[in-house]
């Protein structure tokens, strides 16, 4: 079966893309290809206890649909009602194809289309394509990451990793340890403190987290006196801006910037020390910063319902965990919230002419192609801001560039490299285990526009909605 585009995932990226195409390329024909019985990617993937986005939904959800929420910060099942009603709303139920997994996808040359092999259970099926939208996130779906924990087949009690969360799990009394300081074991804590025995955060390095408002009050002021779409506009807009000033400000004062994030967790905690529990060794925003809304960790923490350990884990024993200094966690259930594994293009493997193409030695383009990679689109988002800013603007720009194509009759577009002298750096502006674990498998980024990204929205809109298409390092035929 032919189309015009072929999207691989349907998650946030993937339905957006498709909204998009039903709004400004309505005759063009496309199929979303989703590996799993259901839409929304992470949103139904992970089914631990009070998941929810760490970013504002305003930011988070599409530019083209309202949040109507009074929550800023959602949890999972809000933000999957969400993704249903866009679908819905654009009527674009009809044209995903559940349980298929892309296992290859090669571009044709001679032809100039992509060659897209799936798995449906035990039937291969495949489509062919003018352009293919990867949309497929940046983890496995199939395992996160854990730790090569000493004498962990010693432990008694019950270990799992939050991607892989029991169904009917009951923490009812029990004594529970969550090992990380990411935004998941930001999350499971307060949600879990309330029902359990004892709860402790077990940390070997800290995080920097801050307590915003789950009501943004400003935000509800401009839903009463201006109609939806503006308010929402206005909304979205303020909130990049602080995202934005907010970033800046740390990458420019880190020194100063430390000092009143600590001094704020201070604040929240009471007569709980934040140091060393959130004062980490490295400058705001060199690591993800963590969100906890309405303050709800500070507060479990304050109530001296749940409790922060910052230590190295020593080894496993029958009942619990034993630390570098010797304390010993007794521990009826365990998790380990120790981050995800990266994986690129869903696992398929990507090829050109039947040779598989080189990730590792590309470079991103506009931060939404890879050099020497026809044809193909790629869904990204922000690192410091919300996921969806990034994405929105892909969709955005390959529209636009679907317009171009069809106006000067091309069909092919390639990004080449002129530059000789053009310096590589790692893709990913973070210094995360999760992401210096497979740094060495994923793309690169260049030193100079267009092959760098800012992670800034207004530099963004600028070279994706308003900059021309056209450029000497995109060769089209």
């Amino acid at each position: 079966m032919n189309y015009d585009i072929i999207i691989i995932g349907a998650g946030l990226s993937g339905v957006g893309a498709a909204c998009h195409l039903e709004r400004k390329n309505p005759n063009k024909s496309y199929k979303i290809l989703e590996a799993r019985a259901e839409i929304g990617g992470t949103w139904s993937l992970f089914k631990y206890p009070g998941i929810r986005s760490d970013s504002d939904m305003y930011t988070f959800g599409y530019s083209f649909k309202t949040w109507d929420n009074s929550k800023s910060f959602a949890d999972a099942p809000s933000i999957l009602t969400y993704l249903k009603e866009a679908v819905i709303e654009y009527k674009i139920q009809d044209k995903i194809e559940f349980n298929t997994k892309v296992s290859s996808a090669n571009f044709n040359s001679k032809n100039a289309i992509w060659e897209i092999t799936t798995q449906q259970g035990n039937t291969t099926k495949t489509y062919t394509c003018n352009y293919i939208f990867f949309c497929t996130g940046y983890y496995s779906y199939s395992a996160g990451f854990t730790p090569d924990f000493k004498d962990l087949n010693n432990y008694k009690g019950i270990f799992i990793h939050p991607q892989k969360w029991p169904k009917n799990l009951d923490y009812t009394n029990k004594k529970v340890v969550v090992i990380g300081s990411g935004a998941t074991a930001v999350t499971l804590v307060p949600e879990m403190a309330e029902k359990t025995k004892a709860i402790t955060m077990l940390q070997r390095s800290p995080t920097y987290v801050g307590a915003f408002p789950n009501k943004d009050k400003i935000a509800l002021f401009l839903k009463k006196i201006l109609p939806k779409k503006i308010a929402h506009k206005a909304i979205r807009f303020k909130n990049i801006v602080i995202q934005i000033i907010f970033f800046s400000l740390c990458r420019a004062f880190p020194n100063f910037m430390k000092k009143m994030l600590v001094k704020g967790a201070q604040k929240q905690l009471g007569d709980f020390p934040a140091k060393p529990h959130f004062e980490p060794n490295y400058k705001p925003w060199d690591q993800r910063f963590c969100v906890a809304p309405d303050g709800d960790l500070f507060k479990v923490l304050k109530e001296h319902k749940a409790n922060i350990v910052t230590d190295h884990i020593d080894e496993f024993t029958t009942t619990g965990v034993k630390l570098k200094s010797g304390k010993v966690l007794e521990a009826d259930i365990v998790i380990s919230a120790t981050g995800l594994q990266l994986l690129a293009f869903g696992g398929a493997t990507v090829s050109i002419d039947d040779k598989i193409f080189d990730l590792s030695s590309s470079v991103t383009y506009r931060g939404l192609m890879l050099s020497d990679l026809p044809n193909a689109i790629f869904f990204a988002g922000y690192t410091n801001a919300s996921w969806t800013l990034k994405s929105d603007l892909t969709s955005e720009y390959a529209n636009r560039l679907l317009n171009l194509m069809d106006k000067k009759q091309y069909k092919l577009f390639v990004p080449k490299v002129t530059d000789a002298n053009l310096k590589r750096t790692p893709l990913l502006n973070l210094n995360s285990g999760y992401i210096h674990r497979s740094e060495h498998e994923f793309p690169k980024q260049g030193n100079k526009v267009p092959w760098k990204l800012y992670q800034n929205w207004f530099l963004d809109y600028y070279t994706l909605r308003i900059k021309s298409i056209k450029d000497k390092n995109l060769t089209f035929n």
